[in-house]
């Protein structure tokens, strides 16, 4: 059985950054403390370097899901993270991310073995599995995170996450702290 993989979105797979220099100046000054409330902000996004290949690799190893949260203020940004992913990871039926989209504010409800994400709210950090955080000095980019992940895709039974005891490398000075 393959091992569960979550990949966030924002500034994970996504550029942020990217949809936050094609606003208009205007929708700056009028959002300029909640810019993830601009509508349509997310489709003028592009991906990270490195990121749709990396996607790709993974969903080969591991049954790979997207986790993501869409601002609650902004109803566009649900629909163009969809939109995003069918765009840039395929729409098509069986493809890896073909109905993989999580929107949630409980990162942490969803049960799996690895969460890549930039950032450790709505509760990345009391994610059972390892959460391993992209953009740090141990994961800073893309080819650091596939290979480290790649190196534990094996085909091993899920261990039982009754406890804490799996803890974030990122979290714990860098330690590999997993089996």
């Amino acid at each position: 059985m393959k091992k569960i993989l979550y990949i966030d979105l924002d500034n994970t797979l996504v550029n942020v950054q990217s949809g936050i220099d094609r606003l208009t100046n205007a929708e700056y000054i009028r959002y300029e403390k909640r810019l993830d409330e601009v509508p349509g902000i997310f489709a003028r996004m592009e991906p990270i370097s490195g990121a749709i290949d990396a996607f790709h690799t993974l969903a080969r190893s591991f049954d790979t899901y997207i986790l993501s949260m869409a601002p609650w203020g902004n109803a566009t940004a649900w629909q163009h993270k969809l939109e995003w992913v069918q765009e840039h990871l395929g729409a098509d039926v069986g493809g890896p991310a073909y109905k993989r989209l999580i929107l949630s504010h409980h990162k942490h409800l969803n049960r799996g073995d690895f969460l890549v994400d930039d950032g450790s709210a709505i509760g990345a950090d009391r994610f059972e599995g390892e959460l391993i955080k992209f953009l740090s000095p141990l994961f800073p980019d893309w080819n650091t995170v596939t290979r480290y992940l790649l190196e534990r895709a094996e085909s091993a039974p899920r261990p039982e996450f009754s406890s804490r005891s799996l803890r974030r490398r990122a979290l714990h000075g860098g330690a590999a702290l997993t089996p």
